[in-house]
């Protein structure tokens, strides 16, 4: 099947009655990416991932020098320390924002100017490989996008999800005890809106088709901008219908499959990898389904290994790898040009929920236990 056939599929599924301009308009985007971006859409095709490569994961302002931007002081860290030993870094979300260090974002396309600007980022990548953010699932209250409709804004009103608060809401997974729903007041009323982490990150409404191409854009401009590897946060969580668990949803797993036709289409050494810090089993349906003629995958080309930290930490604790051990042992191969992305520790600590169904519930409560102590 061509990638264009794969994305006219893919919105026929998503958009039934608006899927000849949804493809249409995609098809513009895309043509004039390639138009200008020439060199990306040519590329021959991915390198293949190895154990060699390896990703620091850091915050924009970890590294501070006096009469120099934080990320101008982060590429004259890794320059003189770290050249040789990793081939990558991902920059924690290095867009303004308004809470969440980083992850309730007010503008998708512009550097923090604490941290530094985009020149600071381009020259980060004439060294090394970069992972940026796709904080895709909702947006910071102080966005204009949801400025705009809060001012009662036309174009805007559609962006995010009203939800009458009477609404059968008990199926949907809640990744923070924190309410649904958040109150508030527009220019003609007041309405609750979906917040799945906190109610300065208002979900956006991937039912509206014109949310989905704002953000199939803004992946073809991190591409531009030098993303190597684009990490889709919190996207488990993307789709939302009432009375539904509200994860893992088919059509988000569309909408998956539809930014990496995109990025097969324009910028094919581009990598997607999805964060979704969920049981094993779950977290890996986001490889995808085979494609034709052993070309990997149809979604992301790399998961977080999220069982890893929490089986690592428990082999230290109790002295036994047998957990560790069985889980290596149960992974299946994996397709080509797919790869766990290993890692011990990140921004969000270490989750145990990944390792439910590979630890007892009695070894993970004594690592909760022994960690609080």
């Amino acid at each position: 099947m061509s990638l264009e056939e794969r994305i006219r599929q893919l919105v026929q599924l998503l958009y039934p009655e608006q899927a000849g301009m949804v493809f249409d308009r995609l098809q513009a985007l895309l043509g004039h990416f390639i138009q200008h971006h020439p060199d990306l859409s040519k590329e021959a095709g991915r390198r293949q991932l190895t154990e060699q490569d390896a990703v620091l994961i850091t915050y924009g302002d970890q590294f501070q020098t006096p009469n120099s931007s934080p990320l101008h002081s982060l590429k004259h860290f890794l320059d003189s320390h770290l050249k040789g030993c990793i081939n990558g870094v991902h920059i924690l979300p290095f867009f303004p924002y308004s809470s969440d260090d980083g992850f309730s974002v007010i503008d998708y396309r512009a550097v923090n100017p604490t941290l530094g600007s985009w020149d600071d980022i381009l020259s980060l990548r004439r060294s090394f490989q970069l992972m940026f953010d796709a904080v895709i699932n909702h947006v910071s209250r102080e966005s204009d996008w949801f400025q705009r409709f809060l001012a009662g804004d036309s174009q805007y009103q559609n962006y995010f999800i009203v939800t009458s608060p009477q609404e059968d809401l008990t199926q949907a997974v809640r990744p923070r005890t924190l309410p649904l729903l958040t109150p508030v007041r527009t220019a003609k009323e007041e309405v609750s809106v979906w917040t799945t982490f906190s109610e300065d990150q208002i979900d956006l409404n991937y039912e509206n088709p014109e949310v989905l191409l704002e953000m199939v854009e803004l992946i073809l401009f991190y591409a531009a901008k030098g993303a190597s590897l684009i990490r889709l946060d919190a996207i488990a969580y993307l789709w939302k219908i009432p009375g539904t668990p509200c994860i893992h949803l088919p059509q988000t797993h569309a909408v998956v499959k539809l930014f990496r036709a995109v990025l097969d289409a324009a910028a094919p050494g581009v990598l997607l990898i999805t964060e979704t810090n969920v049981p094993h089993a779950e977290n890996i349906s986001y490889f995808g389904e085979p494609l034709p003629g052993a070309n990997g995958t149809d979604e992301a080309q790399m998961v977080y290994a999220f069982p890893l930290a929490p089986l690592v930490l428990h082999t230290f604790h109790s002295g036994r790898s047998r957990a560790l051990a069985n889980w290596i042992a149960s992974l299946s191969p994996l397709p080509a040009g797919s790869a766990y992305f290993n890692f011990l520790a990140s921004h969000d600590g270490i989750g145990v929920r990944p390792a439910e169904g590979l630890l007892t519930v009695e070894e993970i409560q004594g690592l909760v236990e022994k960690i609080l102590d």
